[in-house]
């Protein structure tokens, strides 16, 4: 008789673990459905620490775009068993330059920030170059465009020692 209390006993403890296990799950599902509205609002871009974001200097960036170049898209797109072409990635690629364009006469011609498009990338990397005080970086993480914001410096490689 003391051994199938036990029995029970130790029974009704998993079930009641079981059934707490399976209420964070939920909770845990029903919190990520929740946060998925609130990334659009939320940034989670890199910013390069070597910005100083305090400062009005005018500086150059490099801003990387969300959207993937349309080589590597479609590469990306293969491997996740997903159809891209070619013609369709660079359109998405043409349509991410526009909507940053967009974005940057919104938030920083409203604010009457000074700023230039130096150059746009396409091919290694999709983005932008840019001219701006350092400060009004701030408004351009509005932009649903952004991943990533580096300081445009010259990187050089140097040679490897060759042995005497």
């Amino acid at each position: 008789m003391l051994k199938q209390g036990k029995l029970l006993l130790v029974g009704c403890l998993l079930a009641v673990i079981a059934g707490a296990g399976v209420i964070i799950i939920q909770a845990t599902q029903e919190k990520e459905e929740l946060n998925k509205g609130e990334e659009a609002m939320t940034t989670n871009v890199h910013i390069d620490p070597e910005i100083d974001l305090n400062s009005n200097k005018e500086i150059t960036i490099i801003i990387h775009f969300k959207t993937k170049p349309a080589r590597a898209a479609v590469e990306l797109a293969k491997m996740k068993g997903v159809p891209l072409t070619l013609e369709q990635a660079e359109q998405e690629v043409k349509e991410s330059h526009q909507r940053f364009q967009a974005d940057v006469k919104k938030y920083l011609d409203r604010e009457h920030i000074p700023y230039s498009i130096t150059h746009s990338y396409t091919a290694a990397i999709n983005g932008v170059a840019m001219r701006l005080p350092a400060s009004a970086i701030q408004a351009l993480l509005q932009s649903a465009e952004v991943e990533a914001i580096y300081a445009n410096k010259e990187i050089k490689l140097i040679p490897p020692v060759k042995p005497s």
